[in-house]
């Protein structure tokens, strides 16, 4: 059953966050996941916004997801991030 990392990340250094997309598409292709969403436009319809970006991966499975999530290559692009951003990161099973 496929599963979803979904994560809300509030990005203070666009700058810096190029080498952490770049890190973490090689370690999401490398686990066979593929972006659904991946920040544009977005529009909020009820409650408020946080103004955060807003990213979808699909993966195959939640065992995958969290491979992917705890991999040397992905971890590596965390450390990366962490510095210029900050934000929530789940996975969820799919229907």
């Amino acid at each position: 059953m496929a599963a979803y990392m979904i994560a809300r990340v509030n990005v203070h250094d666009p700058e810096g966050y190029e080498a952490y997309k770049t890190k973490a598409s090689a370690a999401i292709a490398a686990h066979g996941g593929r972006y659904l969403v991946r920040g544009g436009a977005l529009e909020v319809l009820e409650g408020e916004d946080s103004g955060w970006r807003l990213v979808i991966v699909e993966f195959a499975d939640m065992d995958t997801a969290r491979a992917f999530y705890n991999s040397d290559a992905y971890q590596e692009a965390v450390k990366l991030r962490a510095p210029v951003s900050d934000g929530t990161f789940v996975i969820v099973e799919g229907l």
